[in-house]
């Protein structure tokens, strides 16, 4: 009989609603999901807003490793055998965010094909971006890394329009992402402001030019002579 049997599990339905190990979180801007040496027993899913991770080192430096927007996930490292966060996640405009408790995360991916795929699409996705950012960190002057980033945060390459940069994300933020200081940050974004690349009032918003800029190697993005030591 048709509609017999398991109901037809949605991983987008599963994950917006409190359950089992599930709960949903509202965090406004500037609150932490978790603190670096918290103990890692969640893994969390971003339904709304962005948020910033960041490392501090022994020596107090602290460093942003990601800007995560919706439909990404984070803290999965306590799926790996960590018992403590090795970063801070902070929510940097205000989030719906669900936390999923580490047993609840390997029930659904034992019994839920679908959303296993999900998870690990996810995963996979992240190790490349990662490579991707060790090359660009490597290889690029900071001026093409500043370049890289503004489009991945605008999201070009995915689906839909590209977005605007939120004004949360200040050029603080952007320096600590590429490594390099706050004035070459400022420098190289009147420079693209200036050639067309980007548009800078308040929120950023990035053109087409710049993709191109960065694909095909224009002078314009040639390798500096500020580009930040690894």
């Amino acid at each position: 009989m048709v509609g017999a049997g398991k109901a037809v599990f949605n991983p987008q339905v599963f994950l917006a609603k409190v359950g089992a190990g599930k709960t949903i979180l509202e965090l406004k801007e500037s609150q932490n999901v978790f603190a670096q040496g918290d103990v890692a027993d969640a893994v969390f899913y971003i339904q709304k807003g962005k948020v910033k991770v960041t490392v501090l080192s022994d020596q107090g430096k602290e460093a942003v490793v990601g800007i995560l927007g919706p439909g990404q996930f984070f803290g999965e490292g306590c799926m790996n055998g960590h018992k403590l966060r090795i970063s801070t996640a902070t929510a940097i405009e205000n989030c719906v965010i669900t936390a999923i408790t580490k047993d609840a995360m390997l029930s659904a991916l034992h019994d839920e094909p679908k959303f296993s795929e999900m998870f690990m699409a996810y995963l996979l996705t992240r190790n490349s971006r990662i490579e991707e950012d060790l090359i660009d960190q490597l290889f690029n002057s900071s001026e093409r890394r500043l370049a890289r980033t503004l489009l991945l945060l605008a999201n070009f390459g995915k689906a839909g329009s590209p977005q605007p940069i939120s004004p949360n994300i200040s050029q603080e933020t952007l320096a600590e992402m590429i490594g390099t200081t706050r004035s070459r940050v400022s420098h190289f974004m009147n420079k693209f402001r200036k050639l067309g690349l980007i548009d800078y009032n308040g929120k950023i918003k990035v053109h087409n030019s710049l993709l191109s800029a960065v694909l095909h190697e224009k002078p314009q993005l040639k390798q500096d002579s500020g580009a930040a030591p690894i």
